[in-house]
Order: structure tokens, then C-alpha cells, then sequence
């Protein structure tokens, strides 16, 4: 294939990702077809299969490119943030930043739906929420040595408490509409586990609707590093 068909056709490729990412943001991995993103992405059905063989094929590669954007920002983070309070908070905004997008976790998305996905997407699932949970746990117990945050149980079990919080509380936000409902659960977390009773000077706290996320704009962060492209279609 020549280089300006290949640029052309990793760009249709990049595009499809992107389309199909907000679907399952928006309605879940179940509830869009492949007819939809033709539609929407300007191209034949066959086309889409030339670039994805199966739904189960394009599922499995959207977890894990929102696992290696995840992981991305995740470094952002830790390279950007010493103190490990204002890593943790930091860590709070990349899901409120998709909540007020109007988007929920892509791989919590998919999780409600675990039991009708095919056995490699669920794999891919599950590689996600221990790379986050493995990466908290560390930071928390940064955080225990430091003095800064205070843990009553071992660091690997808070970790996936709070995986489990903050993604079931988008779910709740969602269901009302309301982000605040997010931004205070978040807020109550976080004053659990902060040792000296304060906000950190190096953080901004948890608001509902907020539009930062650390070290790059919110389209290269949780919700995908392609989102903006994605919006011209």
C-alpha cells in the first residue's frame, strides 16, 4: 500500500475508533450497530469490516487504546504532581472531566455489559481496572509513608474501593444528571483519606463540571486521546 493510501486509510481507521468510542460512552457497547458507525463515519458497511473484522474485534481495540490514553495520563500525573494528595485529586478530575462531557468511563461502560461481551474484550476490561487499581495502590502507599493521605486498610483493598466509588458514582450522577452528586462523593472520598484535614496548595479541588485535567486538554485524557478529531464529523 502506498504512504498516501496507508495515511488514508489509518486516518478512516482512527476515525472509526473515535465514532465508536463516544457510541459506547454515550449508549454502551450494546447499543449501537456497525450500520451506525458507517453512517456516521461516511463509509459502506464492507468498509468497516475491512478495517474491523468483527464488533468484538473493534471492541477489544477500543479498551485498549483507552487503557494506553488512561495509562498516559496516568503518567502525566505522576511525572507533573509530587505531592500524593494532589496526584489522587488530580486522579478524581480525569473522571469528573468526562462526566461533564456527558460521557461516562468507556470501560465502565462496557463493564455493565461484561457478561454479553466476548471473552477478549473482557479480558481487555479487566487489564484496565487493575492497571488503575495497581497504580493507586501505589500512590497510596506513597501517600501512607509521605504522611499526606492516611489508610485504614492495606493499599491494594483501598484502591479498589475507590475504583469501584468513582466509577458507580458516574453511574449514579448520570441517572439524575447531576455531575455535582460525582464532584461531592468525590469530595468525601478524598477528605477520608487526606491525612491532615486540607485541600492541597498544588491541586485544584474536585468541582463539578470541570474543564481541567492534568497536563493536557480533557481529549487526551480519559475520554480519548481522539475525541476532538471526532468532533468535526
Amino acid at each position: 500500500m502506498s504512504t498516501p493510501k496507508r495515511a488514508a486509510a489509518e486516518a478512516t481507521r482512527t476515525r472509526i475508533l473515535d465514532v465508536a468510542e463516544r457510541l459506547v460512552q454515550t449508549c454502551g457497547f450494546n447499543g449501537f450497530s456497525y450500520a451506525d458507525i458507517a453512517a456516521e463515519v461516511g463509509i459502506t458497511k464492507a468498509s468497516l469490516h475491512y478495517h474491523f473484522a468483527t464488533k468484538a474485534e473493534l471492541g477489544r481495540m477500543l479498551v485498549v487504546r483507552y487503557t494506553q490514553v488512561f495509562g498516559a495520563a496516568l503518567q502525566q500525573i505522576s511525572d507533573g504532581v509530587a505531592d500524593a494528595a494532589a496526584q489522587l485529586r488530580a486522579y478524581v478530575r480525569l473522571y469528573a472531566d468526562v462526566l461533564a462531557d456527558r460521557r461516562m468511563c468507556l470501560c465502565g461502560m462496557v463493564a455493565a455489559e461484561y457478561g454479553t461481551l466476548p471473552p477478549p474484550m473482557q479480558e481487555a476490561i479487566r487489564l484496565f481496572f487493575e492497571f488503575n487499581e495497581g497504580w493507586l495502590a501505589r500512590l497510596l502507599e506513597q501517600g501512607g509513608r509521605e504522611g499526606s493521605l492516611r489508610l485504614a486498610v492495606p493499599p491494594a483493598a483501598a484502591a479498589r474501593m475507590l475504583v469501584g466509588a468513582l466509577e458507580g458514582e458516574m453511574l449514579v450522577a448520570r441517572a439524575y444528571g447531576d455531575p455535582e452528586r460525582f464532584a461531592a462523593a468525590a469530595r468525601l472520598l478524598l477528605a477520608q483519606l487526606d491525612s491532615h484535614g486540607r485541600r492541597s496548595r498544588t491541586a485544584t479541588p474536585v468541582r463539578a463540571g470541570t474543564r481541567r485535567a492534568p497536563g493536557r486538554t480533557r481529549s487526551a485524557t480519559l475520554k480519548g486521546a481522539t475525541t476532538a478529531r471526532a468532533r468535526r464529523g
